[in-house]
């Protein structure tokens, strides 16, 4: 899986750090989402579809790979 985050989409809400830390972190100055893995673990599916589908922007989506 291929996480990807619309960085010109992102409100700053920081719902997908609270969803899936170990995959998204937050850049305070830029007040948007930084991706930590591009390519998460399959473990972390989970986390990161909840945070694809509580992003309120809708700025995050998966392709698979």
């Amino acid at each position: 899986m291929k996480v990807i985050a619309d960085l010109d989409v992102c409100q700053g809400h920081q719902m997908c750090q609270l969803e899936a830390p170990e995959v998204f972190a937050f850049d305070e100055d830029a007040d948007r989402v930084v991706l930590l893995q591009e390519h998460p673990d399959g473990a972390l599916r989970p986390q990161v579809q909840s945070a694809v589908r509580y992003c309120p922007a809708m700025a995050l989506s998966i392709e698979e790979s």
